[in-house]
């Protein structure tokens, strides 16, 4: 019997070498900072931790580092970071971005909380030319004392929007070190795993670069996902895909917007993989509205999708 075919996106030689390696922080402009510093507030239970030089705000949950990053202008993203854990994480990938001719940056350390101490970082741009920070393990007590209820315990994943799935996936595993745990079929989404969640990054064609496609914030449980599907109606946040259940991560979501048009999803349950105890074999997941939503089906209305996934 013959080997099933490892991915129609391959992992890069660096596959796996992050494995305590998840998502820090991510920092926007938009329209009206000061409406989306209070919705951050009001729904998301985050806190402002310092004002920036040009306008905007830093905010997190009270202590440690900082979540989100909101800086006045036309809706963008500025940059999206990761915390490194791995001993000897952030030398690995300087390595591999020099072997590979990336250029990158030392960190710069005014990005960080004062509280959070001094931190080992780069600074590189990833194939559609967003900047990506890579950074040594910061403080996070605000994370440690959530209230279940009215907010997230973490910041869970990032996913990308790109018209080159391919060279993200080659990129992130070749050089960064991360892993594919699940890709559609037609290559056009990629879930990618630096710990031991499912996913702390994504990929999804939308047939254009240099945005997102959402952002996650991590809810501990059921009893928490459902009492947060009643919480968002009664602060008057719209609904915008979901509640649902995907398939690569197994994990419960729902979504919605925040004032500047920003796709924020809470999950829930999601998937964990313990890559030191099995080999793995990422699933290609047939592109079908099924895939996405186990429950239901329908994909959110934002995304472009295949005509195959349309069936």
């Amino acid at each position: 019997m013959s080997r099933p075919e490892r991915s129609i996106l391959p992992e890069g030689a660096a596959a796996g070498t992050l494995r305590q390696t998840s998502v820090s922080h991510i920092a926007f402009r938009v329209p009206d900072v000061a409406n989306a510093v209070d919705f951050y507030n009001r729904v998301l239970g985050m806190q402002v931790h310092s004002v920036l030089a040009d306008g905007g705000f830093r905010l997190g949950w009270g202590e440690g580092h900082h979540v989100l990053d909101l800086l006045p202008g036309d809706k963008a993203l500025l940059h999206y970071g990761f915390e490194v854990r791995d001993n000897g994480g952030i030398d690995g990938i300087r390595d591999r971005l020099t072997d590979a001719n990336i250029a990158f940056q030392a960190i710069d350390d005014s990005y960080v909380d004062a509280a959070v101490g001094p931190v080992d970082g780069i600074v590189v741009h990833d194939p559609d030319g967003n900047e990506v920070h890579f950074h040594s393990a910061v403080c996070r007590q605000g994370e440690h004392s959530a209230d279940t209820g009215r907010r997230p315990i973490k910041f869970q994943h990032t996913t990308i929007g790109t018209p080159d799935v391919p060279r993200f996936v080659d990129f992130f595993t070749a050089v960064a070190g991360f892993r594919i745990s699940d890709q559609l079929q037609n290559g056009h989404f990629c879930w990618m795993r630096s710990d031991r969640d499912h996913h702390t990054l994504a990929v999804v064609d939308v047939g254009r670069g240099g945005d997102i496609d959402h952002y996650s914030y991590d809810l501990a449980e059921w009893n928490d996902f459902k009492a947060w599907c009643d919480r968002l109606t009664d602060l008057d946040v719209l609904v915008q895909w979901g509640p649902g259940r995907h398939g690569p991560g197994n994990n419960l979501f729902v979504f919605f917007d925040d004032p500047a048009g920003n796709h924020v999803e809470l999950s829930a349950e999601m998937e964990k993989f313990h890559d030191d105890r099995v080999e793995y074999v990422p699933r290609r997941w047939k592109p079908i509205p099924q895939t996405v939503n186990l429950w239901g089906g329908q994909t959110p209305t934002w995304r472009k999708v295949d005509p195959e996934v349309r069936a």
